[in-house]
């Protein structure tokens, strides 16, 4: 990638993009729909991105293995943490599937991709392993968020947790299906989208993004079905009841 070949955005640049969330703010207050609540989100999404632009700046230009498997780290730990959000009150029995179901497919999918695919050296290439893990877990992470809402939804209207599961998971894995019907077609995906802005080719940045929507898909989808896997015993001691 090009950096030269990139707009740099000022601060008041950066600023006006902020005009457009202004009209929704503005609904939200007049309809007392919580404005609040999207103005805190607003902020905390400013504050974490650059706060991780910083963040990443450092372990760029560092190459510390150690700093990045503790990156890696948090990603889990806190992906873990938000996936179980729709059943907060059941989060220290679910915890443990909740990790198990994200490490075991994001990891795998990872050495894949990274070692298999792009084969990388040093394995752990900050510029390429901490994004490719960020996509990998978020994905996994709203996988098995959304078969544990869908799963305690179905549980209580039916014993048979088979059905329940089956449900579960289907519903867990629409939004990744969803988006390799639109990719390409409704949307150009953020890492395509960003390569094309750098100046890399459009066949090339298409080839990464196939690797992508593949890592995505089979890591979201392995995640849920290991979650519901390793969560039934304790749907069987009644936990949703």
């Amino acid at each position: 990638m090009n950096e030269s070949s990139i707009v740099n955005i000022s601060l008041l640049q950066l600023g006006l993009s902020f005009t457009l969330v202004i009209p929704v703010l503005i609904i939200l207050y007049r309809w007392h729909l919580g404005v609040g609540n999207a103005v805190y989100a607003l902020a905390r999404m400013l504050a974490q991105l650059l706060i991780v632009g910083y963040l990443l700046a450092f372990i760029f230009s560092e190459h510390n293995v150690l700093i990045i498997c503790i990156v890696i780290t948090v990603m889990i730990i806190s992906a873990s943490w938000i996936a179980l959000g729709p059943v907060h009150q059941h989060r220290r029995n679910l915890y443990g599937p909740a990790m198990i179901a994200i490490v075991v497919p994001g990891v795998l999918s990872l050495f894949i991709i990274t070692q298999g695919v792009l084969s990388l050296n040093p394995w752990y290439e900050p510029r390429y392993l901490i994004p490719l893990a960020g996509m990998v877990f978020a994905n996994a992470m709203n996988s098995v968020s959304l078969a544990a809402e869908r799963i305690q939804a179905e549980i209580s209207r039916t014993s048979h947790y088979l059905e329940a599961r089956t449900i579960a998971f289907q519903a867990s894995i629409i939004p990744t299906i969803n988006s390799l019907f639109a990719v390409g077609l409704v949307s150009l995906p953020g890492m395509m989208t960003g390569q094309i802005l750098s100046g890399v080719s459009p066949l090339i940045a298409a080839r990464y993004q196939i690797v992508i929507m593949c890592m995505v898909f089979g890591s979201a989808g392995l995640a849920s079905a290991l979650f519901l896997t390793l969560s039934r015993r304790h749907y069987k001691k009644d936990v949703f009841k």
